[in-house]
């Protein structure tokens, strides 16, 4: 856990680092995109593959540790929507500072859907393992009925009837308890003697 949280230190210093220090030289490049896609379009069609790679990949790559970290840090963030949920949010308050306040950087809505998209991968490679490793599963509401000796009620054994057998094997219901009850008296009714 503490190791975790060094690690989500550590990737706030370098996330910081990588989006919000001032561009002076690119300010005159920059725009915002609010259009979901333009951007990936964008970069697809550039006839330069490392800056497509660079791109994409990065905005991927900076998503990831959110989906690595946050079940291991925060046992209820665990699950892929709220994962999802979770870094979008951040990321769209990270692209709101670098539109409004950092010099040289805009909005663009494609990194917030691929660092999202990163944080999916990261989860579903190895951060729900992580998260299920360090949190056992939560028992739901109506799981927490438990009897004295500690068995929730689903966990009690079936009870045996007069014969030994435990439960009733495939016989449901009065009709199956009284045709039950026929099978082991012979002559298949009370006399009145």
């Amino acid at each position: 856990m503490l190791v975790a949280f060094a690690g989500m230190v550590a990737f706030a210093v370098v996330l910081s680092r990588l989006t919000l220090e001032p561009s002076a030289a690119s300010e005159r490049f920059t725009h915002s995109n609010l259009h979901p896609g333009d951007s990936i379009r964008a970069y697809l069609d550039q006839p330069a593959f490392r800056d497509t790679v660079k791109q994409l990949g990065g905005n991927i790559l900076l998503g990831v540790p959110f989906g690595l970290l946050l079940p291991v840090l925060l046992p209820r963030a665990r699950g892929l929507l709220r994962v999802t949920l979770a870094t979008g949010l951040v990321m769209l308050a990270v692209e709101l500072v670098q539109g409004t306040l950092v010099t040289g950087r805009a909005f663009d809505i494609d990194d917030v859907l691929l660092n999202s998209a990163g944080a999916v991968l990261g989860y579903l490679l190895l951060g729900r393992r992580l998260g299920r490793a360090l949190h056992p599963p939560r028992r739901h509401w109506w799981n927490r009925r438990t009897r004295p000796d500690g068995r929730t009620k689903a966990a009690r054994p079936a009870k045996a009837d007069r014969t030994g057998r435990a439960g009733r094997t495939g016989r449901t219901g009065r009709a199956g308890r009284f045709t039950g009850w026929l099978s082991r008296h012979p002559g298949g009714s009370r006399s009145t003697e």
